[in-house]
């Protein structure tokens, strides 16, 4: 069985451990000092945050699965959507050793597949996804200069 991935960036990792373990009435399987991470089941999801990302927000989505069978599945998907898709393989990542494999959305969100093979002691380097994880990047520069400036201010209108 497949479960959703959500990965936020946060500035403030104590902050946000309290506001999501009210969130989701349970607190996180995994805390460590620039990560944290809940394994829901209701709803389904792998709800990740760290203090690692560019900016806070969304840093990216993904898709977890449980058997390299249902990986091999995905990564098929991934090819009939489209896109450049960087195959990272076997890799540390999020105090976890996984195979995975990354691609964009058409919007620019960056989207991972996996399966957890195991644990690790480290947060992993980043090597291998360091170009799909620009999505954050990407949105910005399709926005354009219009958006730019109402950063601060609440959008409305139709460039944004």
């Amino acid at each position: 069985m497949k479960r959703m991935h959500v990965h936020v960036s946060v500035a403030d990792l104590s902050r946000s451990v309290d506001f999501y373990s009210a969130l989701f009435a349970a607190r996180p399987s995994v805390v460590k000092p620039d990560y944290a991470k809940w394994m829901l089941e209701d709803p389904r999801v792998n709800f990740a945050i760290s203090t690692r990302g560019r900016q806070p927000g969304l840093d990216h989505l993904g898709i977890q699965v449980e058997n390299t069978d249902e990986l091999h599945e995905v990564y098929a998907r991934l090819h009939r959507a489209g896109g450049e898709i960087t195959d990272q393989g076997q890799t540390t990542c999020c105090y976890a050793r996984s195979e995975k494999s990354w691609i964009d959305d058409p919007a620019g969100i960056a989207w991972e597949t996996f399966h957890t093979t195991g644990e690790s002691t480290d947060y992993g380097d980043g090597t291998g996804e360091n170009r799909a994880r620009v999505a954050q990047e990407k949105q910005e520069e399709k926005q354009g200069a219009c958006c730019a400036a109402r950063s601060a201010a609440p959008r409305s209108g139709a460039c944004c």
